[in-house]
Parts: C-alpha cells; structure tokens; sequence
C-alpha cells in the first residue's frame, strides 16, 4: 500500500490510522504470497481439493445444486437465464480465452514465436505433445462411446507447469522457463482449434454473419483511432453472442478479439517519457498558489493519455486483466469443474477406458511426444535447441508438459454428455495432473543442478547442447 511522493500525510485525509495499520497488517502476507511465481498454480490445486472434497462430502448435493443455480436477467418482456455453471464455463472463461488469444498474438509479433529459427522447438514439441497423447487415447478409448475424449489429453496447463518449474528454483535455467512458455502458448492455441473444429455443433450462417458484423465493429473502430478500451466491449459482445449462435463455443470469440487486438504501442516508452517532461515543465513554471483547477485536470488528462499509451492495447489489457484470471476466473472454474462424485462414476469398462485413456495421454503421451518431437526436430536440424539447454532440460520439459488442468477440464466438459463418462475423464485429468506434477518435481530434483555462473557449469551445459543436436 504504497503513497503519494509528494503527500504530506503518509494518509488519505479522511482514513482512520489504527484501521489503516490493521489493513496493512492483515494484507501485507497476501501481497507477498500474490508475488510467488506460483501462487496462481497454488490457487488453483487449493480450489482443486475443495471442489473434490465437497462434490463428495455429506454436503455434495448442495454442489450441484450450486453450480445449477439458475442466474438471469430480466428487462421488461426480454429475459436472459442460465446456470452458474454456464456463467463460469461460457462466459467468465470467454475472458480467459481473450488473455490466451493476446498472449499468442504479442508472442507472434515480437515475442519467442516471433522469428521461424526460435519458434521452431516449441511449436514441433507442442505439436507432439498434442499429436501423440491424442493417439494414445484414441488407442486405449477408442470406441464409439468413448472416442470424443480424444482431445481432453492434449493441453497443458501453464499455471501448474510454471509453479512447479518454480518449485525446482535454481535448477530451472531461464530458457528453459522461456521454452516452457513458448510451447504452452502453441499448445493453447493448438487446444483453440480443436475446440473449434472438433467440439462445436452445427455451424449457422446468421450467427457467423452476426460474428463478422461484430469483428467489423471492432476495426471500425479501430481504423476511426478510437482508443478508449470500454469503447471495444459493445461490439466484442456482439462477437460473442454470434460465435455462440452459429454452433461454435463462446469460448472462441474471446480468442478471435484477443487475436485482433492491437499489439503496437501508439507513444511507447519514448514516447511517454518525453510527454510526462513536458508536462512536469508546464507544472513546475506555475505557481501553486495560480494553478487553477481546470489547468490541473488538463494537464492530468494528458498525463493519463500518454500513461494509457504508453504500452499497447494488448499488453496494457493483459497486465490488467492477468490477475483476475490468474486468482478469480482460473479457481471459479476449478471449483465448478473438478468437483467429480466419485460416488457417480461409472467404473464400467467404458469410464474406465476413458479414465486410463486421459491418465496415459497426459503422464505418458505428453512427455513422449513433446521429447521425440525435440529430437526429431533437432536431428533434421529445423530448430536450435537454446543455450544451455540439454537432454536432461527437455527431458523435465516433456515430465512437466504433462499436467494438464483447466483446458483439459474444459475439453472434456464439450467431449462428453454422459455423466459417468464425463466424471471418468475428469477424474483421470485430476489424477494425472498430479502424478505428472509430482513426477517432474522429482525427476526435476534428480537430474538438473543449480543453475551457477561458473564457466565450468556453462561449457558442460554448452557440450551437452551441442551432444543433443
């Protein structure tokens, strides 16, 4: 809780000092914990365990009750209503979808996947990490009844990925991390096109039509340079609501507006720099006692133009919107969604298929395709493996790919209507997110030191990098 430099009170005027300093108390441990790298995959296993603990407590009825609690809205004889569920997984989960779509464009523009040589790796691990757990599944699940799940085994969860590179502290090298990202980025949005190829009904001609119409909106208003943000949320609801009328999941609009927003800065840095110099001088040349109030907020709007301009759209969107995700839409929709009734699945043959397909995609297929992808690409010589990097780095990479989470869940809510065999595959990503989880910590801690700068550490990283290539 930070103050104003030039304050003379260290208080707002109108707060109380002995609450402000209980506030303070009380909230000092929860920003230190907001700042662990981790915390976000923290959240959401805590989320995790209570959905799970609570869908088969003696209170498990008043989950789904909750969950089917109808929300609406009504405005004279036009009425809108759906389940809390459907509030969490079709439309808070369009805003994480939305970051997802902005993160892969401001990685294709000036990112990791920026030039074909550095994107290379990451995209042929992804691509085998989504490719073979796929064909693991559909060879263990590969029935009539159970086939849909095929693509529930593909994603990779990056909050739990990164929180448990982030466990392994020193041993984890900053390309490494910088790789894992990289792949998790090409794999959402290999999971997006799944979604929407393979998990949308029927496509209708009036809501893409209704879609376009809103995508055209959007860059109207971007060819007219109208850059306030809330100018932009009439005509993405209009995106929206015909992405979710032509067949396709509402989910895909928030890629599709993500993906179109801007990801150049209009001032940048420089830019903001010289703006702010000039209003400090305009500042500094009047005396306090003749500043009026309107000169104040003239030279407060400028201020605010060129702090709105300084970063891009994009960026500035997903630095706003980021925690939210991270620490309120991630963990709602574990809550709603991993809270399987053991009670209510099926352990048949066909859940079990399910349940044995998805733990084998995610704990062996993932790691298995993500390495061979690596080597393939490697020995044809397509890609360059980072500095510093060896075998035993992709090796945790392919362990660690294999914790899938939200968009597995999320796969397997669109794959399956049964409810036995929708419990099966949920179990079976809870089941192997942990095991992949504790597996890659362990495997983490076996085979890769502490990072040093010893020039020692630096040529034995350098021979094994060249060994693997």
């Amino acid at each position: 809780m930070s103050t104003p430099l030039s304050s003379t009170s260290p208080l707002p005027p109108e707060a109380w000092s002995p609450l402000m300093r209980v506030a303070r108390l009380a909230t000092r441990p929860l920003e230190r914990f907001l700042k662990i790298e981790a915390a976000s995959g923290i959240v959401l296993l805590v989320t995790a365990a209570v959905a799970l603990l609570w869908a088969n407590s003696p209170w498990a009825e008043s989950y789904a009750h909750f969950w089917h609690l109808p929300v609406g809205l009504r405005v004279g004889g036009f009425s809108f209503e759906r389940s809390l569920e459907w509030i969490v997984n079709d439309g808070l989960m369009v805003i994480f979808f939305f970051v997802v779509g902005m993160e892969i464009r401001r990685e294709l523009h000036h990112g990791e996947l920026s030039e074909l040589r550095r994107a290379a790796l990451p995209a042929m691990a992804a691509l085998g990490g989504m490719v073979a757990p796929a064909l693991l599944y559909l060879s263990v699940a590969g029935g009539a009844e159970t086939r849909a799940g095929w693509g529930a085994p593909m994603a990779t969860d990056i909050a739990f990925a990164v929180g448990v590179l982030t466990l392994l502290g020193k041993r984890v090298p900053p390309a490494l991390r910088v790789l894992l990202l990289a792949l998790a980025v090409i794999d959402d949005l290999g999971a997006i096109i799944v979604i929407a190829l393979f998990y949308s009904s029927g496509f209708s001609a009036a809501g893409l039509g209704l879609a376009a119409l809103g995508l055209g909106g959007i860059f109207l208003l971007q060819w007219l340079g109208v850059r306030p943000k809330a100018a932009y949320i009439v005509p993405g609801v209009v995106v929206w609501a015909g992405v979710a009328s032509a067949g396709i999941h509402p989910t895909i609009a928030g890629v599709i507006i993500g993906l179109v927003t801007p990801v150049t800065a209009w001032l940048g840095p420089s830019g903001f720099l010289v703006g702010m110099q000039k209003e400090m001088e305009s500042l500094s040349r009047a005396s306090p006692e003749t500043l009026s109030s309107h000169e104040l907020a003239v030279t407060l709007r400028h201020v605010a133009l060129a702090r709105r301009e300084a970063m891009s759209p994009a960026e500035s969107l997903i630095e706003l919107l980021h925690p939210w995700v991270a620490f309120g839409i991630m963990p709602l929709f574990a809550l709603a969604n991993a809270g399987v009734a053991l009670t209510g699945v099926g352990f048949d043959a066909p859940s079990l298929r399910v349940m044995g397909g998805v733990s084998l995609g995610l704990v062996l297929g993932k790691p298995l395709g993500v390495l061979g992808a690596c080597f393939l690409a490697l020995r044809l010589r397509i890609a360059t493996l980072p500095s510093g990097l060896g075998a035993r780095h992709l090796t945790v990479l392919g362990a660690v790919a294999g914790v899938g989470f939200t968009m597995s869940l999320f796969i397997a809510q669109l794959a399956f209507v049964d409810a036995a065999l929708l419990g099966a595959a949920k179990l079976g990503v809870l089941c192997a997110s942990g095991v992949a989880s504790v597996g890659a910590l362990v495997l983490g801690q076996a085979v890769l030191k502490p990072v040093t700068l010893s020039v020692a550490a630096t040529s034995a990283d350098e021979a094994e990098s060249s060994t693997v290539q």
